[in-house]
């Protein structure tokens, strides 16, 4: 999808409208509905399709009532920052005033693009004033613009309720004084007549639950909690258990959730204890339809295909914002309920009452059913349906933390995960290449041939591969081979970075693999994970891989960070190796315009950067960085890179802990040729961590972004940034300055030793804070548009845990290539704006400097925690 359309109609110089380029976000893909007084009010309906939210302006708004076909004309792509927009629009396209309506996430039952382009979307929304199930239906009328209908599905949630009941106070202000017409006026007084309808669905009563669970054996009364309790786990096992001792389930491919109900208020927590409220919003408003004023559920949540079944890549890709599938909760336990611990009583009976309680729970809850004794036959199911498995329990068996024997897991084929070091040439109708080669770690820290993978692949993953990991690479292996293959004849081997998971049929003579088949590419593990991996693996496997551990802690131990050089190794687990030629990348489509206005191409871009590179390096080499990359140049969407893609060679490794529990590996650059790389690959912009990889949790940077809003004159935002270094020395802390290639400034402290971000984070609001409270009238703390406007915000938030700024040197994907250049403090007042310099000018300045404009920077001592006790009185 393109912004074009809605760049033509804005001057950013001049609108509050955020611009294209700020659009990037993680996480669920969201949708957003605007209430827009513009020259006729009406609602803006945005869902999120990729990079964009597709949009639509419905006049009346949307409609509770089944019945109704609400007309939605479809406008301009508008960038996803769009969803935070509040406040007014001056003047030109669009004018007026912007409230907030509804905000959450959304689903989708099959590609969301390819039903639009059919003219049909079936979809479900997960807000706090829009829920259930909708149809957008493409119009046959021939329109200047298509027309779309919004029509609301007969579910539980319809009724007659239209989007004027549900306006707020604050919003029905805003319509009454942007009523310029009796039908505006009317409906604002017909919102204000009608009250909201909450919509019912059937459930078991909470008391009549509360009676059965007193009623059970070994129940007791106890307290609840919202906290996060430990689940049970299962050991795996070869084959079932015999006996009607024993219950069978699937085994569900998800995520494991754990949900704890308190004060009628419900909390998931993810199976390491992380809260997962935000992310799955659909299952917290599922367990709050049940009405139950305290709980303990376990279950896997899972993601349904098109044909309904379970689809983890779904999931994962759901979860990231990249898909839109329907998200289940499976519901295998119970171990507390209105107010009783359930934990002492026989799972049968446990499972009987979770039953009576899902028996009219939402779509989005589902009783993992089950089946007593006939182990053999419930697995010789899960096999024929091509399921992971299932997994066995103890019929009596209490709810226990932690793992234990009276929970068995039995998959359908052994898996396990190996890293990918190279591939075999396509024949045939093949795709891209024939098969993928896969290594095991080795006892002496290297890497050991297993076997091959060609089957289990769809062709969009052999494109994508087939652009990025398939390509290059050396005739000579990178591993040790010890079983002859005659197949690997012509394969090209290239080093271990990515990890797949595969299904396999045991081992044969040859120490290979039987019958392999991708499940999947793991992209939130890399080839270190693999060295300490076995806890559930199968015997070949464990006992391959037990010699491995005391060799993985010295493999996988990180180097001394280098100070002003590139790093010396990558965090892969392989063997070091030295810092690449730059000039060894191979360019593809070296002419692609990537600022198309300005008529610079992809080899203008890499010259650019090699041209720097001596400047840019010290900035963001063995630092997590995120990229922009812009494969399709900047008026094509961009988006933001930091996890480890296919196929990159010099690019460094860093596995990190996300926020979800979850682990991942993040990019940096080690060295010229892993820059120069990420630029092949579209990147334009460079965004590092304040940490290096070492020492992710320490910070050892501090960033105040200076942006000025409408109205502020560039001298105030010079003023400002030297306001802020006068403030910063009155606590003892020396200071940078950098443009920003933007509108604004960066005032950047640099901490040696470094702090946590907890630290970090909670100064730099304080500073911000106190900053905002002294100057009202020049400074605001806060990230809202309306406050903003003729002051400067001093964006603090960049000095988080996983937060970014732009690295200095680093081009901005904006018309002009402005770039991100450190300055002297003495030379700030020269500066005539944040985008002063660009791609030009930045080259013809650093041949003439003699010196470093951040001379000092990394060698700096300066103690955040010696300020913290000197504000202390300490």
């Amino acid at each position: 999808m393109s912004l074009h359309e809605y760049k033509r109609k804005r001057n950013f110089g001049r609108t509050r409208e955020p611009a294209p380029e700020d659009s990037a976000r993680g996480g669920r893909a969201i949708f957003v509905v605007q209430l827009h007084h513009a020259s006729r009010r009406h609602f803006d309906f945005r869902l999120q399709v990729g990079d964009a939210l597709r949009s639509w302006a419905v006049p009346k708004g949307p409609s509770y009532d089944p019945k109704v076909k609400r007309l939605a004309v479809e406008v301009e792509d508008h960038p996803v920052s769009y969803a935070d927009f509040e406040g007014d629009i001056d003047e030109g396209y669009g004018k007026g005033h912007v409230d907030l309506f509804d905000k959450g996430v959304w689903a989708t039952r099959g590609d969301a693009e390819a039903q639009l382009a059919k003219g049909h979307l079936e979809f479900e929304l997960f807000g706090e004033r829009l829920k259930g199930r909708w149809h957008l239906v493409r119009s046959g009328r021939k329109e200047r613009q298509p027309a779309w209908f919004l029509i609301k599905v007969d579910d539980a949630y319809a009724g007659e309720v239209e989007a004027d009941d549900l306006l707020d106070a604050t919003m029905r202000e805003s319509t009454r004084r942007a009523a310029k017409t009796p039908a505006t006026r009317a409906a604002a007084s017909r919102s204000t007549a009608r009250r909201k309808a909450t919509p019912t669905t059937r459930r078991v009563s909470a008391a009549s639950l509360a009676k059965a669970a007193a009623a059970l054996g070994g129940a007791r009364e106890a307290r609840a909690s919202g906290d996060f309790f430990p689940p049970q786990l299962a050991r795996l096992r070869e084959t079932p258990p015999q006996g009607d001792a024993w219950l069978h389930e699937v085994k569900w491919d998800g995520y494991r959730i754990v949900a704890a109900v308190a004060d009628g208020a419900t909390h998931l927590w993810s199976r390491n204890g992380l809260p997962w409220n935000d992310r799955v919003p659909e299952i917290v408003q599922a367990i709050d339809a049940l009405g139950l004023d305290s709980a303990r559920l376990d279950g896997e949540l899972i993601a349904l295909d098109s044909e309904g079944r379970s689809d983890f890549n779904a999931l994962q890709r759901t979860l990231s914002g990249e898909a839109h599938a329907p998200l289940v909760y499976m519901v295998f336990d119970l171990p507390y309920l209105q107010g009783h611990d359930l934990s002492r009583v026989p799972l049968i009976e446990r499972k009987a009452l979770l039953a009576r309680m899902l028996a009219h729970a939402p779509a989005h809850l589902n009783l993992s059913s089950h089946t007593v004794g006939h182990g053999d036959d419930v697995f010789a199911m899960a096999m024929a349906q091509k399921l992971e498995g299932i997994v066995a329990k103890r019929v009596d068996g209490g709810y226990r933390g932690g793992r234990g024997d009276d929970w068995q897991k039995i998959k359908r084929l052994e898996s396990d995960e190996f890293a990918v070091v190279g591939y075999t040439p396509a024949k045939g109708s093949r795709l891209s290449f024939g098969s993928l080669l896969l290594a095991r770690p080795d006892p002496d820290g290297g890497w050991t041939y297993a076997g091959r993978v060609g089957t289990g692949f769809t062709d969009a993953m052999l494109r994508e591969l087939g652009d990025t990991l398939a390509k290059g690479g050396s005739k000579t292996p990178t591993v040790r081979i010890d079983a002859v293959d005659t197949m690997l004849r012509g394969a090209l081997w290239v080093p271990p970075t990515v990890v797949a998971e595969v299904y396999y049929r045991g081992i044969g003579n040859k120490d290979l693999l039987r019958q392999p088949s991708l499940r999947t590419l793991r992209m939130d593990k890399s080839p270190d994970d693999l060295r300490d991996s076995d806890r559930d693996a199968p015997k070949a496997t464990r006992k391959r891989t037990a010699a491995n551990k005391a060799t993985a802690k010295k493999a996988t131990k990180p180097s001394p960070r280098a100070t002003g050089k590139p790093a010396a190794e990558r965090r892969t687990g392989h063997a070091p190796v030295p810092a690449a030629d730059p000039d060894t990348v191979v360019i593809t489509h070296p002419d692609r315009k990537v600022f198309p206005a300005d008529g610079l191409t992809k080899q203008d871009v890499v010259d650019y950067y090699k041209a720097v590179m001596a400047w840019l390096l010290p900035g963001i080499h063995d630092r997590p960085t995120s990229t922009i990359r812009c494969p399709g140049g900047i008026d094509s969407p961009c988006f933001f890179q930091k996890h480890v893609m296919a196929g990159l060679d010099h690019v460094g490794v860093a596995r990190l802990k996300e926020e979800t529990g979850a682990t991942a590996d993040y990019l940096y650059p080690r060295d010229a040729a892993g820059v120069i790389e990420l630029v092949q690959f579209g990147a334009v912009e460079f965004h590092p961590w304040g940490s290096h990889v070492d020492d992710a949790d320490r910070a050892d940077r501090v960033v105040f972004d200076l942006d000025p809003g409408d109205g502020v004159a560039w001298a105030r935002v010079v003023a400002a940034a030297r306001m802020t270094r006068g403030f910063l020395a009155e606590l003892g802390l020396t200071s940078f300055v950098r443009t920003t290639g933007g509108k604004g400034l960066h005032v950047v402290v640099p901490l040696r030793p470094g702090a946590g971000w907890k630290e970090v984070k909670a100064f730099a609001r304080g500073f911000a804070d106190a900053l905002a409270e002294a100057h009202p009238l020049e400074f605001v703390a806060t990230a809202a548009k309306r406050l903003r406007k003729d002051r400067i915000y001093v964006d603090y938030l960049r000095n988080g845990r996983g937060a970014t700024a732009v690295a200095s040197y680093s081009l901005r994907s904006r018309p002009g290539a402005p770039v991100a250049v450190p300055l002297r403090w003495e030379e700030l007042g020269k500066v005539r704006s944040g985008a002063a310099f660009d791609i030009h000018s930045v080259p013809k300045r650093l041949a003439r400097l003699k010196k470093d404009p951040w001379d000092g920077i990394d060698t700096l001592r300066q103690d955040l925690a010696a300020v913290n006790r000197k504000l202390a009185g300490k």
